[in-house]
């Protein structure tokens, strides 16, 4: 066994440690995961988990051995955890959209203005109902009515906006 050499020696502060062997650790985790995003986050953890406990480490002269377990330990964690596989589905369900995202946003707001010209009662029942997803029982008790008054409400203003409004397109709107 060789003695140490002031070169060897571990770097005496957790900064110096993860500056000059960083790069070795992402390797060895990119190894171990065979993905470089995962192992990125991998390194991550890992030095963090060390930084709690640099002098301990530090005083071992092995800092690298101790990182490297944290390292092996938490890629076999990753892997045994159930939400960590992936699922092979037949489509992709993220795949490129059909529409133009500000189409959605236009529309959104269209839908704002044409409920805000409801009398208050259809309005607060419809949002209630449509963007809150309150039950008829929930919406009947904050308002201090019945359920079927709340169902009166709601088939009143989805029939105006239908009736005034049959294609929104918002060149009527203010």
């Amino acid at each position: 066994m060789q003695a140490m050499t002031a070169e060897d020696a571990p770097p005496a502060t957790f900064e110096e440690y993860a500056a000059a062997r960083g790069a070795a650790l992402l390797r060895f985790a990119t190894l171990l995961t065979g993905d470089p995003h995962r192992a990125e986050d991998l390194v991550q953890d890992a030095l963090a988990k060390a930084y709690l406990r640099w002098e301990q480490i530090r005083r071992r002269d092995q800092p690298d051995v101790y990182v490297r377990r944290i390292l092996a330990n938490a890629s076999h964690s990753w892997w045994r955890r159930r939400s960590s596989h992936e699922m092979p589905t037949a489509a992709h369900p993220d795949g490129p959209g059909s529409r133009d995202p500000a189409d959605g946003v236009a529309e959104r707001d269209i839908m704002r203005r044409l409920i805000a010209r409801l009398p208050q009662r259809q309005r607060v029942v419809l949002v209630l109902r449509y963007y809150e997803d309150l039950d008829d029982r929930t919406i009947a008790s904050i308002l201090g009515c019945r359920e079927g008054t709340v169902r009166t409400h709601a088939m009143r203003g989805l029939q105006t906006l239908r009736d005034r409004y049959p294609t929104i397109d918002g060149s009527d709107l203010p």
